[in-house]
């Protein structure tokens, strides 16, 4: 047992997540460091990522910071040269960098469209390819692409979201195709409905709420913790032969209608 458990450990592993001052990001980080990862948090917001980092110190996690714009390609470039030349090789990249607009289609506004393409999408695609680079010539790597459930499911008022997600879903399909050749492994995490900032105004409206509950078969909210123990697998020697595949933690959500 103590052998099948070791493939879970993360000793020894530096794993740089995109968007994770807070929510899920930051709780998977915290996941990651707590399994033995030493973990490069990224943001846009040098003071809030600062905090964030000084929170996972408290608890004892070997943390660094670095703030860049995953969707600039030119600052993605920098900072991956950075983490590797200073910090340490990237052996896990966790693309979790996302936001969330919601509007009816027909009024939905063109610099919000393509505000959402850059940060869930762009960013998958550029920081993935600037850390490939470097995994690929070292045979190895491991690369996590935050989904959702709305990369098979749609809601009203967020179908440019789904756009994204959907594509997310699909890019990480063909990193997978592109790179298992070179002993990298790509997966999508695809988490349901979560407690997070992102989904406060749903968390707190009362209908909503009393829907997705009787929606899920789990018959609850995700909490971030659910999210962890499938990070760390998918990070982890013990899904070593899992390749392309969107591991959903949703409670059962996209089993029903």
């Amino acid at each position: 047992m103590h052998d099948v458990l070791k493939q879970f450990d993360l000793h020894g592993q530096t794993a740089l997540i995109t968007g994770s001052s807070a929510g899920i990001g930051f709780a998977l980080a915290r996941g990651l460091a707590a399994a033995g990862a030493q973990v490069v948090l990224n943001g846009r917001r040098s003071v809030t990522l600062g905090e964030a980092a000084a929170a996972l110190r408290a608890d004892g996690a070997d943390v660094h910071a670095q703030a860049f714009d995953a969707s600039d390609a030119t600052a993605v470039a920098d900072a991956v040269a950075r983490i590797e030349d200073e910090i340490a090789p990237i052996d896990i990249l966790v693309n979790n960098a996302g936001m969330q607009k919601r509007a009816p289609l027909h009024e939905f506004d063109h610099d919000h469209w393509h505000e959402l393409l850059r940060t869930n999408l762009d960013s998958v695609f550029i920081v993935g390819q600037a850390v490939a680079k470097y995994m690929i010539g070292r045979g190895r790597g491991k690369i996590i692409n935050i989904c959702s459930v709305q990369s098979e499911l749609g809601r009203p008022n967020i179908a440019p979201y789904t756009a994204t997600k959907g594509a997310v879903k699909m890019l990480t399909k063909g990193m997978a195709i592109d790179w298992g050749p070179f002993g990298l492994q790509v997966n999508g995490l695809g988490p349901g409905y979560f407690k997070t900032e992102l989904n406060q105004a749903l968390v707190n409206d009362p209908e909503f709420s009393k829907w997705l509950i009787g929606r899920t078969p789990s018959r609850r909210w995700g909490e971030l913790d659910d999210l962890v123990g499938a990070a760390i697998f998918l990070a982890s020697d013990a899904s070593r032969f899992v390749n392309g595949h969107i591991l959903y933690v949703d409670g059962g959500v996209t089993a029903t209608l």
